[in-house]
């Protein structure tokens, strides 16, 4: 065993025992459940997305760290309940990676990533106790945005996709002309399920150009508020509060900041 490896086993060793003690001499930490733990984790792994967003090594470590605590947290509560530890946890992981990986412990040959994919997804309705459909692997609490990208991926590494991505901007068009129609009766749910219709669309198109829409719906958030800001700061050095400006001075106010972009 190299001592790089060493050392990670025992830093991991380290972390294992730490718990152990703050289980039993921690109030706060004796206390903890399955149901109390999971909206921190929730926000832990909103952190490490912004972390790795951000592309902050030191705070990508730090956010690594909390989200590996609640796993390894997870783990002790469960072994302390007889149902599995951690160990469990790594050596199922382990097996899954080898039985869904045949193209590197196996003799299946494979031509690129997509064929990867479309494999593990055939893979995935094999296994025993495994997903009993192709959707069924999407988790229901996703937010939307990333779940809509998430079901068409699946669907697409099964075969249900445009055979020219091009063809995506006609399900585009029609379903903007929709939202018209629906906007134009007047009647509420159907106008929110068109516009469903067409953010669907949307997604869909941004994966077939090979474009994360969470990332890229996060970068025009933050272009927003930061020309926002300019012009919310502008006004303060006006002497004039944001809600004073005309819509033509927020709007040279806008333009400036987007100069500066």
């Amino acid at each position: 065993m190299s001592n790089t490896r060493e050392k990670r086993l025992e830093a991991l060793g380290k972390v294992i025992d730490t718990l152990d003690i703050l289980r039993v001499k921690c109030p706060w930490d004796a206390k903890q459940t399955n149901e109390s733990l999971r909206p921190n984790t929730i926000e832990e792994v909103y952190e490490l997305s912004q972390a790795l967003i951000d592309n902050d090594p030191a705070d990508l470590r730090k956010e690594l760290g909390d989200v590996l605590l609640h796993i390894l947290f997870y783990s002790k509560i469960a072994d302390e309940k007889g149902q599995f530890d951690i160990a469990d946890v790594a050596n199922a992981l382990n097996d899954k990676l080898i039985f869904r990986h045949p193209h590197v412990f196996g003799e299946l040959k494979v031509d690129n990533s997509h064929d990867v994919e479309t494999n593990w997804e055939k893979i995935k309705l094999k296994e025993k106790g495994g997903n009993r459909t192709v959707l069924a692997g999407v988790p229901q609490a996703l937010p939307s945005l990333i779940k809509a990208s998430r079901i068409q991926e699946k669907a697409a590494n099964v075969g249900f996709d445009w055979e020219k991505r091009e063809d995506v901007w006609n399900k585009v068009r029609e379903e903007v002309t929709e939202v018209g129609e629906a906007i134009c009766s007047g009647r509420a749910d159907d106008i929110e399920a068109e516009f469903g219709d067409l953010l669907f669309s949307i997604v869909n198109a941004a994966r077939l150009y090979h474009v994360n829409p969470d990332t890229a719906l996060e970068r025009t958030n933050r272009k927003f508020i930061r020309r926002f800001n300019h012009i919310e700061e502008s006004a303060a050095k006006s002497g004039r509060n944001i809600s004073e400006l005309t819509l033509d001075e927020m709007d040279s106010y806008w333009n400036e900041a987007k100069a500066q972009d």
